[in-house]
């Protein structure tokens, strides 16, 4: 396990000071210098050894005024941040399985009835808080919710203040993935899952107007793993879902629930059959809550994460494989699998096209929604890549005549602690050559790989192509920007935010923005949730080397 002082700040500190030795504090980009503005992290009191068995996460969430009786809008798509962000919070998709051991529960999803979930006025979870009590406070502004070991921490994102202003640890289990909807209609809109397997909807403007030492208000599903008792990996709202969300396990299932469901009735599926093929189950009666399993795989479902307008839902697992499916359909579109290992995260492009992946063969993967198969890898990690996340505010130089982006700025973040800029222009994708077994690329005949060539049927999922077929891509910028392995990355308007597995989080300002709003602090990175209501923000995080 690493040794977390490495990567702490001072308490006193809330800038670029408390940077460790050998860290840079700023990176350049062709469109100028990305400077390192202040950091969060947790409280210095915790050691290390209580949260070595979990990885941070990072969830942004925007609360707006308190809502009017009049009628919201609909639920705003996942998109993990981690992997763009979005006009009330997001989650940036790249969802991921905040463990960093895999682990093979081996369940079917039968369970208990009578289990699925209960409303709870409050829950076995101590809560510490320095927000004065205030039973009007409304809770309006920018906050980063993120886990570390047993507790969840809350930090108030518009103030320099490395410290959380709340912190909320749970006694039995530690929260290991999270996220937030800001057109809940009835005021849960933070989801946060377990690694028991437990998985709670709350409010969290609640959480900062209470002071107690409890959660408070709490829906609870999936109580004592009574459906599932392996751990959480990834959790979404389902983008236009009206209060429905959906939950990954380590053991490759996906449940569906509606959130007002109290789930009194039998919540136990049938046994899975065939743990290798992709099968969906719906629960035996109406009011059973979760609604239905999906098994997508054997092993760890790593990270999920749904296109923007909610139709696909991506998913990548230690079985390797990218596979997509229509959500509303319950069918699998298509699919590949990673050059070498497991898949850790998924994110995807604003406009539905393209497909980002990252994982243990230390490849960011672009796959190609129109193709069908992967069009792109991009080769700079010296280690796993843990977080990937299309850049939707960056302008491209570039469009064609009908206004349509040609180019995409994406990035990643690995265990090599490295922050790594990527630019793709398909256009300037270079197509290999076939190479006959002697040796030289044939030049002659033009003709390009099978792989590159073939057309995919649907549903079929795609073995590794070779590395000789696929058009690889180097970073534009690669930054070592923490001292330990890092878990996530987020892209808001002003800025690019950095975790690490530890639960230090650095913002790094927008070449131009620190300048200009440095003297305003109260401003920083609160438009960038306002002005993008179709983006997401949460840090996406994955499962990491022992």
């Amino acid at each position: 396990m690493m040794n977390t002082a490495n990567g702490m700040m001072s308490p006193s500190s809330s800038s670029a000071t408390a940077q460790s030795p050998g860290l840079k504090t700023y990176f350049k980009t062709p469109e100028g210098r990305y400077k390192l503005q202040y950091e969060k992290t947790h409280p210095s009191g915790l050691l290390h050894y209580a949260h070595g068995k979990t990885v941070t996460q990072v969830t942004l969430a925007h609360l707006k005024d308190k809502p009017a009786p009049s009628t919201p809008t609909a639920s705003s798509s996942s998109f993990s941040a981690s992997s763009g962000v979005r006009s009330a919070a997001a989650r940036l998709l790249g969802g991921s399985n905040g463990s960093r051991a895999l682990s093979f529960v081996g369940g079917n999803g039968g369970s208990k009835s009578n289990g699925g979930n209960s409303r709870i006025g409050s829950i076995g979870a101590s809560s510490s808080s320095n927000l004065m009590a205030n039973a009007n406070f409304d809770g309006k502004g920018t906050y980063l919710i993120f886990n570390v070991g047993d507790a969840i921490f809350i930090s108030d994102l518009n103030s320099q203040d490395k410290d959380p202003i709340r912190s909320i640890h749970f006694s039995n289990s530690n929260p290991v993935c999270h996220a937030f909807d800001q057109d809940a209609k009835d005021g849960h809109d933070l989801l946060i899952g377990l690694n028991s397997g437990d998985v709670y909807s709350v409010s969290l403007r609640q959480q900062l107007q209470d002071v107690g030492k409890k959660l408070v208000g709490a829906q609870h599903y999936n109580k004592d793993g009574s459906v599932n008792n392996s751990r959480c990996t990834c959790i979404a709202w389902v983008p236009g879902g009206d209060g429905a969300f959906v939950v990954s396990h380590a053991d490759g299932n996906l449940y569906i629930y509606e959130k007002n469901k109290d789930g009194a009735g039998d919540s136990s599926f049938p046994v899975i059959k065939d743990q290798t093929q992709f099968s969906v189950s719906h629960a035996r009666y109406s009011k059973s809550n979760p609604i239905a399993r999906w098994h997508i795989c054997q092993g760890s479902i790593n990270s999920i994460s749904f296109s923007f307008d909610g139709v696909y839902l991506a998913t990548v697992g230690r079985d390797g494989y990218l596979r997509v499916f229509d959500y509303s359909k319950e069918q699998l579109i298509c699919g590949g699998k990673s050059y070498y290992g497991a898949l850790l995260c998924c994110a995807w492009s604003m406009d539905g096209k393209y497909i980002l992946t990252g994982g243990e063969d230390d490849l960011v993967q672009v796959w190609s929604m129109e193709d069908r198969k992967v069009v792109a890898w991009g080769e700079g990690h010296n280690s796993w890549v843990s977080g990937v996340a299309f850049d939707s505010y960056w302008s491209s130089p570039n469009s064609d005549d009908n206004g349509e982006t040609i180019m995409y700025r994406f990035g990643s973040v690995g265990q090599d602690t490295q922050l790594l800029l990527w630019d793709l222009e398909m256009d300037e994708i270079v197509v290999p050559l076939r190479r006959p077994p002697g040796g030289s690329p044939t030049y002659s005949t033009g003709s390009q790989s099978a792989h590159w060539d073939s057309v995919v049927p649907l549903g079929t999922l795609q073995p590794a192509p070779s590395m000789r077929d696929v058009p690889k891509i180097s970073p534009l910028v690669a930054h070592r920007v923490h001292t330990e392995p890092l878990s996530g990355l987020i892209f808001t308007q002003e800025s690019v935010l950095t975790a690490c597995r530890e639960g230090h989080i650095k913002i790094w300002m927008r070449p131009g923005v620190a300048e200009s709003q440095s003297s305003n602090s109260e401003t920083l990175l609160a438009t960038s949730l306002k002005e993008k209501p179709s983006l997401s923000s949460k840090i996406s995080n994955s499962s990491y080397k022992q």
